[in-house]
């Protein structure tokens, strides 16, 4: 359903009335397409104190093909920065926080409409509580400049392992571009694991198998057709129930089509049977709702949701790893949801099975990487537009709309593009980490 109030805040009108009455401002997000797929103008790039990672970092930033300059007066006298990276990593001190402000308070105002502003941290120390403060410090001041920048602008904190900048390539060329263009306020945490190559960037899955649960419509369909772009060969499962649209889906992507019902008791087998050269990439999005208050859900609506949601994912995951129909270097994608992290009124079952999925991407990422050479992340999808959303009371869908940074709701293609980057063979250190594709909903952290 289109976004009335988004195209009138784009009209003159509407720019005069919204702002009388205070009323948000959205700005049209620019997302990927073949003619836009990167950032237009320069990316600036700032340090603040002595950093040790400056050589390498300047060189990876080089690699993303962006127009790299340090010279703050040339952004003075000529074109906005589409992007400006401010290197954090040596702020070990609340005292050197003031390097934070001083490097961003000149500049960000120059930032494009739809620009995009990375810190770069490093994990808090467990043992130095002073280095712990200033890097945690560095969390509130992402979120709150994430909440104030406005004109479709997003602003993250990536923490780094300085003993593995090279890891964060994939993540930054994600960041800064319109792939991530509904991802903003987000703490995204890197491990030292050295990236596998990629050959072409503009296909980076080139040669890998990915399956899809839930794949026939809607987020799961948005999956499998940006990997599919990205140049994977693509298996789209779901129920059998769905078997038309299902075919209609894998047809258009040139990709297979898997009826299976994911809470089978052999479901695992049977996708294992599918792809008997294995899978590099399996991301689980099949999922339902059966929203009722707790007082009035009865048993059989709680234990649907938890199974399709939750237990399946644990099932066909463990199963599916110890076969080894996963391969060494794989990687395992779920879906979250913001409601598993800020819980949602009606969905006490939904929010369980979700707070699930991060439980288990944080507990099993650190031992599947360990012992099976395979990522774990996950999504958590704010408002999205779908056809489920779309159902939604006009007010509540409005407030929905508007509860986050950025004033809108997001799409599909937002949570396939997360999704994709996880899937990313360059994307080794990313692990463990639960990233809401939400516009930094004003709800949960």
């Amino acid at each position: 359903m289109a976004d009335r109030y988004l195209h009138f805040t784009g009209t003159a009108p509407g720019r005069f009335l919204t702002r009388r009455l205070g009323l948000p401002q959205p700005a049209p997000l620019r997302r990927w397409s073949p003619g836009t797929p990167t950032l237009d103008g320069p990316l600036l790039h700032l340090t603040a104190g002595d950093s040790t990672v400056t050589e390498e970092l300047s060189a990876l930033l080089a690699a993303t093909g962006l127009d790299v300059t340090e010279r703050v007066e040339r952004i003075e006298r000529a074109e906005r920065p589409a992007g400006i990276v401010l290197d954090a990593t040596a702020v070990v001190t609340p005292g050197g926080l003031a390097g934070v402000h001083a490097a961003l308070h000149p500049v960000v105002r120059s930032l494009a409409p739809g620009g995009r502003v990375v810190v770069l941290g490093v994990r808090p120390s467990a043992d130095d509580h002073h280095q712990a403060a200033a890097q945690q410090a560095l969390e509130g001041f992402v979120r709150s400049l994430g909440k104030e920048i406005g004109r479709g602008a997003t602003v993250q904190l990536l923490r780094i392992d300085p003993e593995g900048v090279a890891g964060a390539e994939s993540t930054l060329r994600f960041l800064l571009s319109p792939r991530s263009a509904y991802i903003s306020g987000q703490v995204i945490e890197l491990t030292a694991a050295a990236p596998a190559p990629v050959a072409d960037w503009a296909a980076p899955l080139a040669g890998r198998t990915a399956l899809v649960t839930g794949a026939a419509r809607g987020i799961g369909a948005s999956v499998a057709s940006v990997l599919a772009r990205d140049g994977a060969r693509v298996i789209c499962l779901d129920v059998p129930q769905t078997g038309d649209e299902l075919a209609r889906t894998a047809d258009a992507l040139g990709a297979t089509a898997l009826p299976l019902d994911i809470t089978a008791d052999d479901a695992a087998q049977r996708i294992a049977a599918a792809v008997p050269d294995g899978l590099d990439v399996l991301v689980h999005n099949a999922g339902i709702t059966r929203d009722r208050r707790l007082a009035n859900m009865p048993a059989d609506r709680w234990a649907s949701v938890l199974d399709v949601n939750l237990d399946s994912v644990l099932r066909t995951t463990d199963a599916l790893l110890a076969a080894g129909t996963v391969h060494r270097g794989g990687r395992i994608v779920a879906t979250a949801s913001i409601a598993g992290i800020a819980g949602n009124n009606g969905q006490t079952n939904y929010a369980a099975s979700k707070a699930g999925i991060i439980g288990l991407v944080r507990a099993l990422a650190p031992r599947a990487a360990a012992d099976h050479g395979v990522t774990v992340n996950a999504v958590a999808p704010g408002f999205i537009e779908t056809k489920m959303t779309a159902a939604v009371p006009l007010l509540i869908r409005e407030a929905g709309r508007r509860m986050n940074s950025l004033g809108q709701g997001g799409l599909p293609v937002d949570v396939a593009e997360t999704t994709a980057w996880f899937a990313q063979p360059a994307s080794t250190a990313v692990n463990g980490q639960v990233v809401r594709v939400c516009g930094q909903s004003l709800l949960g952290a």
